[in-house]
């Protein structure tokens, strides 16, 4: 057999082997979803199990969305919208966004409006428009772990920023400062957050606008959650911002009730048009997966429009509801100290593994609460903060007043003994 021959039989025999796996996808990791698949779920079978974890307010269906959301939808069936639309959105679509969010100190053009996949696809694409490989992201700690999934992937250099659970989960601005360099893409804020609850003051705002202004940098805001603050006023950082370019994702899943309809929006607040290249950039982002849905789109003037307001304060009444109920059940819990959060859908509680025999961290309390018990909170480790876990506020008040109870009762037997 000649040489050429045995060098072509020796490429099939390779090519014959195990295919590999790309860097970018070998680079992708959801620590959520890795823990939920790899956690050993093995309920009590004489106890119901009661799902804590997952941020879905359609789960158990005691959230809906409103009838006027859902004839917008109707509705626009009998339209032109089957076919492809503008990648970075519907124009109608993005002057109701614009008008949605503009105020007298920060007004809006559908220009500064690109929609998108669900608002994880506008942090995606928000990440990879400024990140590079050689500039960092300031990331919230705690914080969504989505944004590690995204910078990962993309082999974006990250470095965090610590929140302080005392301070109703401000951000240590001392350290934020001391993390920004020459080689800082952007800050990511997270406001009101996932998974603290919390809703920053006006006041500490514009302390964290006042130092990405110091230093030139933008903000990547997180407001999904806008508006939904149990008190007082909820105002975007992009409304707030005089000098710092803000690109801000939103959308439809939270406020709305509706995660499954997957469509977002970034809102670019620029007032000294430093983002006019990045501009360029987002609508090519939104060209990889050709536009978000056009169905769901066609409809958003008449969601913004006519979903009245008493749906948004019953909403956020039952959430305040759902806290204040989480927040007396495990008050007397010697073990457990819960926050109170501000917003949002849901509440971090801290666990005092200290006081606990057998349990030395968070992972560990919510697997053995599992077998135990069958209540399901997420271990707040693969948010960035150890011996916390985080519960969802969207679950009906009979369950969340049982699975405090067992939470209670399982602390009581686990309790150290001195």
């Amino acid at each position: 057999m000649s040489a050429a021959k045995r060098n072509r039989m020796r490429l099939i025999e390779d090519r014959l082997q195990q295919i590999a796996c790309s860097p970018c996808a070998d680079g992708t990791i959801n620590p959520i979803r890795k823990l939920v698949d790899q956690l050993p779920i093995r309920p009590n079978p004489d106890k119901s199990f009661l799902k804590l974890s997952i941020g879905d307010p359609s789960v158990f269906g005691n959230f809906e969305p409103p009838a006027e959301v859902k004839n917008a939808v109707r509705d626009v069936l009998s339209g032109s919208c089957q076919g492809y639309e503008p990648a970075h959105g519907m124009i109608v679509a993005r002057e109701a966004i614009a008008r949605y969010y503009t105020t007298p100190a920060s007004p809006l053009t559908f220009e500064d409006v690109y929609i998108t996949s669900g608002c994880s696809d506008a942090l995606r694409i928000a990440m990879d428009c400024i990140g590079t490989p050689t500039k960092h992201i300031i990331l919230p700690k705690p914080g969504f772990s989505l944004y590690q999934t995204i910078a990962g992937n993309r082999g974006i250099p990250t470095k965090f920023y610590n929140l302080i659970p005392e301070k109703n989960w401000e951000i240590d601005l001392v350290e934020l400062e001391s993390l920004i360099d020459e080689n800082t893409a952007a800050i990511l804020v997270t406001n009101p957050s996932n998974p603290c609850g919390s809703a920053f003051s006006v006041k500490h705002q514009l302390e964290i606008l006042s130092i990405a202004e110091k230093y030139g940098v933008p903000i990547i805001a997180d407001e999904i959650y806008q508006g939904m603050v149990f008190e007082g006023e909820s105002h975007s950082f992009g409304e707030l911002s005089k000098n710092v370019p803000v690109l801000s994702a939103g959308g439809l899943a939270k406020r709305w009730l509706v995660p499954g309809w997957r469509v977002g929006w970034l809102v670019v607040h620029d007032r000294h048009q430093r983002l006019s290249a990045v501009r360029g950039g987002l609508v090519k982002l939104c060209q990889v997966i050709i536009g978000a849905n056009t169905l769901i789109q066609a409809a958003i003037p008449r969601i913004l429009s006519d979903t009245p307001p008493e749906f948004y304060s019953s909403t956020l009444s039952r959430l305040k509801n759902a806290a204040d109920i989480v927040y007396a059940e495990l008050k007397g819990v010697p073990q457990l100290k819960a926050f109170m959060p501000q917003g949002a859908m849901y509440m971090m509680v801290q666990i005092k593994v200290d006081q606990l025999a057998d349990i030395e961290d968070d992972m560990k309390f919510v697997e053995t609460l599992i077998t135990e018990e069958s209540v399901f909170p997420l271990p707040a480790g693969i948010f960035g903060i150890p011996n916390f876990v985080r519960l969802v506020l969207t679950v009906p008040e009979d369950i969340l007043r049982e699975a405090c109870r067992r939470m209670a009762q399982f602390c009581d037997r686990h309790k150290r003994k001195h």
